[in-house]
C-alpha cells in the first residue's frame, strides 16, 4: 500500500467507527461549563447553598437582596395587629411564610405521615373540567375554578374560619426493570381529602398535586428570549422525532393580554413578580395591587367578613423587594466537571436523547430586568415548554394551552444538591420520585424513547449518569 494513503485510510476507518457509535464523547469540560449561571453564579454548597444572592450584585444591592429575604423568610401575622407592615395573613390559606414552602429556598416535600398537621410544602390544585361555556374564564385564569373551593384547597385558615380540607397523602406500590434485570420500586401518590369546611366539592373536580420547586435562577429563566423559547419549539417539532415541544401561552394580568408562559409546573405564569403575586394571594391569602381580593368563594362568607390588614396588604414596595430577591437567588457551580465518570455521564445523557428537552445553553438578554441578570451564558437544563409525559404522571388537569399530560421541562440546575439543601431527594411535580433513576423511570410520553435508553444502561452506566446529574 502506497505510504501516503495510509493515513487517508485511517482517517476514513475512524469516521466509520464514529458512524457506528452514537455515544457522544466528551473528554473535557466545556468552556465556563461549571458557571450554570454565568456570572451570577456561587461557589457555595452547603446547605444555604440555594440562600445566596447574584456573585455580581454590589454591596450596596446585595443589601437590597437581604431586605427581600427578610420579608421571603418572616411570617405574617393575623389583622388586626400593631405589626400593620405585616398583618393580613389568610383568612384561608396554605402557611404564613414563603420561607416554610421553599425550605432554604429548595424543593418541597409531601406530607410525611399521619403525624404532619398540614402539607405545608405540597398543594393541591383543583378545577373543573373546561368547556366552552367558560372560554371567557379560561383566557384570563387558565381553568374552571369550583364553585365553593376556587381553584386551590387551602388547609390553613384564622381563628373563626374553617379550612377548606385536609389533605394527606398515601402510596401505590409498582416496579420497573433495567435490562441487566436490576429492579427499581415506584410510588404513585394517591390524595387523601377529608374533612371538607364547606360542603361537598364538586363531583367531576380535577386534583393536581404540587411540591414547592427550588427558587434558584428564577431571574435568569426570565432573562431568556422568548424567541429562543419559540425557536427550541420550532426546531423540535421540525426534527420530527417525537420530541414536539409547545409553549403555554397564558394571561398576564399587568399588561391585560395572553403572553408566553415560563414559570410553574405547567408555565402557568408569565413573569416573576406574577408568580409572586399569585402565590402571596393563593398561598398566604395576602392582597396585592395587582389582587386585591382575598380567595373567597361567595359560599365561605366567615372568610369574606374576616378583618384584613388594609388593601393591598402586600405594599408595591415591599412586593418590588420580594421580586429582586427572588430573581436574584443565585445557582450554584457544578461540580467535579472534569470528572472522567461526570463526562461518560453526560455522554449517556446526551446518548439517550434527554438533551433534546432539558436545553443545556441559553444567552440571556441584553435588557434584562436586572443588569446583572443580562448577556449571561447559562446552562438551566430546560427548555421551559411543555412536552407530553404520558399517562404515568399526567394530572388530567388542563391550564391555559395545557393538556392534562404535558408539563413544562424542569429546569436540572443544583438537582445535585437537592439533598444537601432540603434534607430529601424527592422528584417531580408531586414529589413521587425518591431519587433520581425514579424520576427517570416515571418519563413517558415524548420522553418514553429516553426512558427506554436509559432503563438499558448497566449498573456502571447508570453510575456515571448519576454522577453527571448529581455534577449540576
Amino acid at each position: 500500500m502506497p505510504r501516503a494513503l495510509r493515513p487517508l485510510l485511517l482517517a476514513l476507518s475512524l469516521v466509520a467507527l464514529s458512524a457506528c457509535d452514537k455515544t457522544p464523547r466528551f473528554t473535557q469540560a466545556e468552556p465556563g461549563e461549571a458557571l450554570s449561571g454565568g456570572q451570577t453564579t456561587v461557589a457555595i454548597q452547603s446547605r444555604t447553598a440555594f440562600m445566596q444572592p447574584s456573585a455580581n450584585l454590589t454591596h450596596e444591592r446585595q443589601l437590597d437582596f437581604a431586605v427581600g429575604n427578610s420579608f421571603f423568610r418572616s411570617p405574617w401575622v393575623i389583622a388586626p395587629s400593631t405589626t400593620t407592615a405585616r398583618d393580613g395573613l389568610g383568612p384561608l390559606m396554605n402557611t404564613n411564610a414563603c420561607q416554610n414552602c421553599h425550605i432554604k429556598d429548595g424543593r418541597g416535600h409531601p406530607p410525611e405521615g399521619d403525624g404532619d398537621v398540614s402539607a405545608v410544602s405540597m398543594l393541591v390544585r383543583v378545577s373543573l373540567p373546561p368547556s366552552a361555556e367558560m372560554a371567557h374564564i379560561i383566557e384570563k385564569v387558565g381553568v374552571v375554578p369550583d364553585p365553593v373551593y376556587g381553584a386551590q384547597l387551602q388547609d390553613m385558615a384564622i381563628p373563626g374560619v374553617a379550612p377548606e380540607a385536609r389533605i394527606r397523602v398515601t402510596y401505590e406500590t409498582s416496579q420497573v426493570s433495567f435490562k441487566d434485570g436490576t429492579v427499581l420500586d415506584l410510588r404513585k401518590p394517591k390524595l387523601q381529602i377529608s374533612n371538607w369546611g364547606y360542603g361537598p366539592i364538586s363531583a367531576n373536580a380535577q386534583f393536581s398535586t404540587r411540591i414547592a420547586p427550588p427558587m434558584i435562577g428564577l431571574g435568569l429563566l426570565e432573562a431568556i428570549p422568548d424567541e429562543a423559547i419559540l425557536a427550541n419549539a420550532k426546531a423540535q417539532k421540525a426534527a420530527n422525532n417525537g420530541i414536539a415541544g409547545q409553549p403555554n401561552y397564558v394571561w398576564d394580568d399587568a399588561q391585560e393580554k395572553t403572553v408566553l408562559g415560563r414559570f410553574g409546573l405547567k408555565a402557568g405564569q408569565p413573569t416573576l413578580n406574577q408568580q409572586n403575586v399569585h402565590a402571596f394571594s393563593n398561598d398566604m391569602g395576602l392582597t396585592t395591587t395587582l389582587r386585591p381580593f382575598d380567595e373567597c368563594t361567595p359560599t365561605q362568607t366567615a372568610c369574606k367578613n374576616a378583618p384584613d390588614g388594609g388593601v393591598p396588604e402586600v405594599s408595591d414596595h415591599l412586593l418590588s423587594q420580594v421580586l429582586f430577591y427572588t430573581r436574584n437567588l443565585a445557582v450554584p457551580a457544578r461540580r467535579s466537571v472534569n470528572d472522567p465518570q461526570v463526562l461518560d455521564g453526560k455522554g449517556l445523557f446526551h446518548q439517550a436523547g434527554c438533551q433534546q428537552c432539558h436545553t443545556p445553553q441559553y444567552t440571556t438578554r441584553a435588557d434584562a430586568a436586572e443588569p446583572e441578570l443580562a448577556n449571561q451564558v447559562i446552562r438551566p437544563y430546560s427548555d421551559l415548554l411543555l412536552h407530553d409525559m404520558g399517562a404515568g404522571l399526567a394530572d388530567n388537569r388542563p391550564e391555559f394551552k395545557a393538556s392534562g399530560s404535558q408539563w413544562r421541562t424542569p429546569p436540572l440546575w443544583g438537582i445535585g444538591l437537592t439533598q444537601t439543601v432540603s434534607g430529601h431527594s424527592q422528584f417531580l411535580h408531586d414529589g413521587r420520585a425518591r431519587n433520581l433513576l425514579e424520576a427517570i423511570a416515571w418519563h413517558g410520553g415524548e420522553a418514553e424513547a429516553a426512558k427506554q435508553h436509559v432503563l438499558a444502561y448497566d449498573a456502571d452506566q447508570r453510575a456515571a449518569l448519576l454522577a453527571f446529574l448529581n455534577s449540576l
